[in-house]
């Protein structure tokens, strides 16, 4: 394994003090790193909360900041962070219109959210939540509630955190996110395996020549393992799954998150959505924005996803709306 590291276990910890270092517009509450927030809460806003394990930047913590969210409570890699962290935060970002939480479908993160949750409301705060379960590959349709949130959840923030923006009420926040989660599907492949640092190691074993697709964003496995094939072939497969699960009609229009999984060039991903370009351009569906680089990745995975967000005439100009967060920016249009 090679790895810029100190001491394993330290990983989580120096890599947010470089963050906070490199960023002022971020900081940390109750004297706890892995308690991150805007540095400038505004007033009367509804404040945004996500959180999760940390080896997934800029996933989580990365949205912080101007039209996107206000709070992310970090955990070690792929460990969830404690209900006293998210409460930290939930009570820093709370400027008395409430707070989302804003989060995977991941059982460890829901056991400490919904404790959280209860914690919050003996102190007076309103809690909403909203979980995003956009990984088509990891449950059948009729089943959604079980499937895991991955890079999808960036379109939940975007529109979500525009909401919120615009000084609506928490109702009308979660309802916009819950709205952006009912219509965002997710498709990834991964081709090699991510080391988690205190391990050290592979966290599974999968051939110079095969590519696993479906498979989770902490190594959960996909739906089926073959032979690498041509970067075209290989779109196809994950957009026609995506595609038969929204009712596209000629005229639609779409956005589309293309994410790299932690070690795949850019070149390669711009490969890759020159390709979904072209399936949805074949049913007349319009890609009206599109996001290319590096969303919710798996440390030093090879691999991608395709995150595809049904607009409709309300989630296109809350997904236009500019924002500027320490890993994120985007200028309105």
């Amino acid at each position: 394994m090679k790895k810029f590291l100190n001491k394993p276990e330290d990983f989580a910890d120096e890599m947010l003090e470089g963050i906070y270092l490199a960023h002022p517009q971020v900081r940390s509450v109750a004297e706890d790193k892995r308690c991150f927030v805007t540095a400038k809460p505004v007033a009367g806003k509804v404040g945004i909360v996500t959180g999760g394990g940390s080896g997934h930047l800029p996933l989580f913590l990365g949205y912080v900041g101007d039209g996107m969210l206000d709070g992310a409570a970090v955990g070690g890699v792929f460990q969830s962070p404690s209900s006293e962290q998210i409460l930290e935060v939930t009570k820093y970002v709370d400027q008395g219109s409430g707070v989302l939480y804003l989060y995977g479908n991941y059982t460890g993160d829901i056991m400490n959210f919904d404790m959280a949750a209860e914690l919050a409301d003996l102190d007076g705060i309103s809690v909403s939540t909203v979980i995003g379960n956009d990984d088509v590959a990891s449950s059948v349709v009729g089943e959604e509630h079980k499937r895991r949130g991955v890079a999808g959840i960036f379109f939940l923030y975007k529109a979500a955190g525009a909401a919120a923006a615009e000084m609506r009420t928490l109702a009308e926040v979660t309802r916009i996110a819950d709205k952006a989660r009912q219509r965002t599907r997710t498709m990834g492949v991964a081709l090699s395996a991510c080391i988690v640092p205190e391990i050290g190691r592979p966290s599974f074993e999968i051939g110079a020549d095969e590519m696993e697709i479906g498979m989770g964003i902490h190594g959960e496995p996909g739906i089926s393992r073959t032979s690498l094939a041509r970067a075209d072939d290989v779109v196809d497969a994950l957009i026609d799954r995506i595609v038969a699960e929204q009712d596209y009609r000629k005229g639609d229009e779409v956005a589309v998150l293309m994410n790299g999984l932690g070690s795949t060039p850019l070149e390669e991903l711009y490969i890759m959505y020159r390709r979904v370009w072209q399936r949805f351009d074949a049913i007349g569906v319009r890609v009206r924005h599109v996001f290319v680089g590096e969303f919710a990745t798996s440390m030093e995975m090879a691999g991608a996803s395709v995150s595809v967000l049904h607009l409709d005439d309300e989630l296109a100009p809350l997904i236009a709306r500019a924002a500027n967060t320490p890993f994120f920016q985007h200028i309105s249009g």
